[in-house]
C-alpha cells in the first residue's frame, strides 16, 4: 500500500513488542516511526512534543493506561490530538467500549499482521475507524442499550455527546421511524436478510433503508455507523 509521510509514535511497555513493531514498521515505505515510549507518562510527553499523525497505544500501560492516555489527548485543548490506534491483546467488552468512549479512532489486536497494521494505520490517518473484526463484533453486540421503544419515540436522535462536533452533527440528523427501527436491528447484529424477515419487508427495501441510514450518518458501512453512535453518546 502506498503511504506518504505517515509519522507515528509507539507507546508500548513490553520491550520486545515495542522494538519488534518499530523494526517492522520502519521497513514499510512511507512510514516514519518518529519515537517510542515504554509507558503512558513518557508517551504523553513524546506525543505532545512530536505531534505524530497516528499514535499506536497499548491499552495496558503500567502507569497511565491506554484509555486514560487517549482521554487526556482527545480532551486536551492545547493541541490538536493525533489519531489514536489502540493495539492490545485485550478483546474483552469492557476495554473495547472504554477505548472508544475515550475517543480512540481505531482498535487492533496484537496478533494482527504487519500488512494489516499498515492498512489500519493508513485508514486511521485518513480519518476513518479501522476495527479488527473481533472488536467489531463486540461493538455490534454491545450497541443495543436503548430499547426499540425509546428509539421509536422520537424522529430525531437526541444525544449527550462525548465529542461536541459529533453531538451537533447527530442532533441535525433526522431518521424516520422505520430507519430508527432498522438502525436498532443493525446494532443488534441483524443481517439485511434477517431484518427483512423480522419486519416482513423485501430485502431490496431493507437495502434502501440501510443505504439511507448510512448516508444520513455519513458512514461508509455498518461498523462505522455503530462506532459513530457509540462515540457520540447515542449509545451509552
Amino acid at each position: 500500500m502506498s503511504m506518504t509521510n505517515l509519522r507515528i509514535v509507539l507507546v508500548e511497555d513490553h520491550d520486545l513488542t515495542r522494538i519488534g513493531l518499530r523494526t517492522a514498521l520502519q521497513q514499510v515505505k512511507g512510514i516514519d516511526v518518529i519515537g517510542t515510549a515504554p509507558n503512558g507518562t513518557q508517551g504523553l510527553d513524546l506525543i505532545q512534543k512530536t505531534h505524530p499523525d497516528v499514535a499506536v497505544v497499548d491499552i495496558g500501560l503500567p502507569d497511565i493506561d491506554g484509555i486514560e492516555l487517549t482521554r487526556q489527548l482527545k480532551q486536551g485543548a492545547a493541541l490538536p490530538a493525533p489519531r489514536i490506534l489502540i493495539l492490545t491483546m485485550q478483546d474483552n467488552e469492557e476495554s473495547v467500549l472504554a477505548a472508544f468512549a475515550a475517543g480512540a479512532d481505531s482498535y487492533c489486536t496484537k496478533d494482527i499482521s504487519i500488512e494489516r497494521l499498515t492498512e489500519a494505520l493508513q485508514t486511521t490517518f485518513e480519518g476513518n475507524a479501522w476495527i479488527d473484526p473481533v472488536i467489531a463484533n463486540i461493538v455490534l453486540r454491545k450497541i443495543r442499550q436503548p430499547s426499540k421503544d425509546s428509539l421509536l419515540a422520537a424522529r430525531k436522535i437526541e444525544i449527550s455527546a462525548l465529542e461536541p462536533s459529533l453531538g451537533q452533527f447527530l442532533e441535525d440528523v433526522e431518521l424516520t421511524e422505520r430507519e430508527l427501527e432498522i438502525l436498532q436491528l443493525i446494532v443488534d447484529g441483524y443481517s439485511n436478510s434477517a431484518i427483512a424477515d423480522h419486519l416482513f419487508i423485501s430485502l431490496g427495501t431493507v437495502k434502501t433503508h440501510v443505504r439511507n441510514i448510512l448516508n444520513k450518518l455519513c458512514a461508509d458501512d455498518r461498523t462505522q455507523a455503530a462506532v459513530l453512535a457509540l462515540r457520540s453518546g447515542l449509545i451509552n
